[in-house]
């Protein structure tokens, strides 16, 4: 192990940063140390995406990646490695607005300005990883991609518009080829160590960041440092020091260990590894569980996403934790590791209690796995928070019912929001098991709800709204899947019905033109 610099691309040059602190913020050092003031500070929280930048870096088979990320959590010595776009390596050297920033100012999407330079990165990204033999993205694409921008000053449509004509002006695209070859020679080799001073002066220590490049020197740096706070893309973490202004201690990064990036199928199992990105998770569990797709897309942003894992997601223990209800009604395992010792726990004896976990002293998650889709299995996931995009659950229930010549052989229903931790509803699945899905049997479960929850009242929501919310999901899920006259999303789904409703105006618009 060697100590380095941080070393990253940046305006077509290697940029190397030291004696700054291992917690110092990407958008700090662009702000701070680079006077580069284009990217904006709005919330520090990943949330309003005025910060957003693109990150480059190359995948386990060393493709190039662009991904857009917010700067505002993401600890510098993540990028080490990496490139770094802003929205100042847009303009042309000639002062010539890129295509993005163009359509921009001729759509009118821009108001204040304050968020421009956000959504310009975003749009920049989504421009940059589009195949130009690809077509237009689609309406549902571009909304994905500013998922992560929540100013709307201006309103919707100029900004959409402007992402549908950027693609009209000739084409500017990066260099991906060079990129990559200058990704290469910077690659580490060996586990990357960065030790700067602490935050509050050298009085306190200095807390170093390791960054391994193997699952094995992982496990050997966490049974060293069992107390290390293991960090992804610090999407929840980056909080606790921007808002809380908490010390981490050593920081341990995953990001760097491409086997646990990893996402396996085989007859029985969906094993997703710990580092795997929440988009590329979610996009694997989708394919199994297409019933997924809703809670794929309000899963927080795309730049969140990008950034956060299911891994972290699982071992955060957070209450609200999006995946975990699907994860808990599908039976899915984690996949623990100490050092060479690795145990599989089922995910409902994972949490023992509020953000507490059953890991051991220098253990850590390694994979999730999730069973394959089992036949006459009914699924559902649904979230309700008070904004359809990135918003956090007042509740988000998941409902899986294995039904045999009409009987429920087995049960497993889940709910975040509801309790201390995700939490299982052992009443409600005892009131369905072995009975009809009939209209009977759904109501029955629906009032054990009150006894396997007991809802907290906070700013979110109130305790009574809650359960109120939780029994409707279930009755929307007997709806959905009742085998007499089952109703179509579309009939219990606002957003499906608003979704409808633009496919309609679509084809009247299109049928107009034809005539």
């Amino acid at each position: 192990m060697t100590k380095h610099t941080i070393r990253f691309y940046r305006q077509g040059a290697v940029h190397e940063v030291r004696d700054v602190p291992a917690t110092r913020t990407v958008l700090q050092h662009l702000r701070e140390d680079l006077r580069c003031t284009g990217t904006k500070e709005g919330c520090a929280e990943g949330d309003c995406g005025a910060c957003t930048v693109v990150i480059g870096e190359l995948n386990a088979h060393g493709a190039l990646e662009l991904k857009a990320v917010n700067a505002c959590i993401q600890f510098l010595p993540t990028l080490d490695g990496r490139a770094l776009f802003t929205v100042e390596d847009l303009r042309a050297a000639d002062g010539a607005l890129h295509p993005v920033q163009q359509a921009m100012l001729d759509c009118h999407g821009s108001q204040c300005g304050f968020c421009t330079p956000g959504f310009v990165m975003s749009m920049w990204a989504l421009y940059e990883n589009q195949p130009a033999d690809a077509g237009l993205p689609t309406r549902d694409e571009i909304n994905a991609a500013l998922s992560g921008n929540l100013c709307r000053c201006t309103g919707y449509r100029p900004i959409v518009e402007a992402a549908q004509k950027m693609f009209d002006y000739p084409r500017i695209a990066l260099d991906r080829a060079a990129l990559t070859r200058t990704l290469e020679s910077i690659r580490r080799d060996e586990t990357f160590e960065y030790t700067g001073p602490d935050a509050r002066g050298a009085d306190f220590g200095t807390p170093a960041f390791y960054a391994p490049l193997t699952v094995d020197a992982f496990a050997e740096l966490r049974a060293r440092h069992p107390h290390a706070r293991i960090v992804a893309g610090s999407t929840d973490v980056g909080l606790w020091v921007t808002k809380q202004f908490r010390e981490l201690g050593d920081v341990l990064f995953i990001g760097n260990v491409a086997e646990l990036k990893t996402i396996e199928r085989d007859a029985q199992t969906l094993t997703i590894g710990a580092a795997a990105s929440l988009e590329a998770a979610y996009a694997a569990l989708a394919v199994d569980y297409p019933e997924l797709a809703e809670l794929w897309a309000r899963f927080a942003s795309l730049p969140i996403r990008h950034a956060g894992t299911l891994g972290g997601n699982v071992a955060n223990g957070s209450p609200i934790g999006d995946s975990m209800p699907a994860l808990l009604a599908l039976d899915a395992q984690a996949v623990l590791r100490r050092e060479s010792t690795i145990r599989t726990l089922p995910l409902d004896a994972f949490y023992t209690g509020y953000q507490k976990t059953a890991l051991a002293a220098g253990e850590f998650v390694a994979a999730i796995r999730v069973p394959r889709p089992a036949t006459h299995l009914r699924f559902r996931t649904y979230k309700v928070s008070k904004r359809y995009d990135q918003d956090i659950s007042a509740v988000c229930g998941a409902f899986a019912l294995h039904i045999e010549n009409g009987v429920i052989a087995q049960a497993r229903i889940a709910f975040g929001g509801m309790a201390a931790t995700p939490q299982r509803a052992h009443h409600a699945e005892a009131a369905l098991t072995g009975a009809a899905w009939d209209e009977a049997t759904a109501r029955r479960a629906m009032e054990a709800l009150a006894t396997d929850y007991q809802p907290l009242t906070d700013m979110r929501a109130s305790s009574a709204y809650r359960l109120k919310v939780a029994r409707n999901a279930l009755w929307r899920f007997h709806l959905e899947t009742r085998d007499d006259a089952p109703l179509p999303l579309v009939d219990v789904s606002a957003f499906a019905y608003g979704a409808q409703m633009d496919a309609n105006a679509n084809a009247t618009a299109a049928t107009k033109e034809v005539l």
